[in-house]
C-alpha cells in the first residue's frame, strides 16, 4: 500500500458507488443493525436511571452498546449499505496510517438503494449531533460522571462519521488533528498517565 501522507484511498471491485437504485431497501437486516445499537445506546442513557441507581451498570451497559454500534457500523453496515469501509492502523515505526476504500470498477456485485444511502448517512450524522445536545444537558444538570459516557458516545459515533466522510469525499488533504487523534486517546493517555503518577507517589 503506497502512504499518501498518512491516509489512503483504495479502489475496490466490490461494486460501483455511484449507482444507486431507487427501489426499496435491499438490505433490511443491515440496515437494522445500522440503527439499532446506536439508538439503544441513546434510549438507554435517557431511561437508565429508572432501572438501576449504579452508575457502573449504566455504565457499562451503554458503553458497551456504543462498542457494538462502533464495530458494526465500521465494519458491517458502512460496506454493505453505501460501499465504504476504513481503517487506521500503526506501522513498524510507530507512525499512524489511515486507509479509506469505496467501490469504484466495472463489477457490480451488489447496487445499494437510496432509502439504504439515506438511512445509512442520517444515522451517521444525527445520532452524533444528539450525543452534543446530551453532553450540554449533562453540564447544565451537573452530572459529571454521566458526561464520561457522553464524551466516549460522541468520540466513538465521531470516528465513524469522520472515517466514512473521508471516504465519500476522497479528499487526502488531512482534516483537523482532533478528529485524527480522538478525544478518546486524550483521555486514555490522561487517565494511564494519572495512575502512573499515583503508584510512583
Amino acid at each position: 500500500m503506497a502512504n499518501l501522507d498518512d491516509t489512503e484511498d483504495v479502489a475496490l471491485d466490490f461494486g460501483s458507488e455511484d449507482e444507486v437504485s431507487k427501489a426499496a431497501c435491499r438490505s433490511p437486516i443491515t440496515a437494522f443493525f445500522h440503527l439499532l445499537f446506536r439508538v439503544s445506546a441513546m434510549v438507554t442513557y435517557l431511561i437508565c436511571t429508572l432501572f438501576s441507581s449504579s452508575f457502573i451498570i449504566n455504565f457499562v451497559v451503554i458503553v458497551l452498546l456504543l462498542s457494538m454500534d462502533f464495530w458494526t457500523v465500521k465494519n458491517i453496515t458502512g460496506r454493505i449499505l453505501v460501499g465504504l469501509r476504513w481503517w487506521n492502523y500503526i506501522d513498524e515505526d510507530g507512525k499512524s496510517h489511515w486507509v479509506f476504500e469505496s467501490r469504484k470498477g466495472s463489477k457490480k456485485k451488489h447496487v445499494e438503494t437510496a432509502s439504504e444511502s439515506r438511512i445509512f448517512w442520517l444515522a451517521l450524522v444525527v445520532c452524533p449531533v444528539i450525543w452534543v445536545f446530551f453532553l450540554f444537558t449533562s453540564l447544565i444538570k451537573f452530572k459529571i460522571d454521566y458526561t464520561l459516557i457522553v464524551l466516549i458516545g460522541i468520540c466513538l459515533q465521531g470516528a465513524n462519521l469522520y472515517g466514512y466522510v473521508r471516504c465519500k469525499v476522497g479528499s487526502r488533504k488531512q482534516l483537523s488533528g482532533i478528529a485524527t487523534t480522538f478525544l478518546g486517546q486524550q483521555i486514555l493517555r490522561s487517565t494511564l498517565s494519572k495512575t502512573s503518577t499515583s503508584e510512583t507517589n
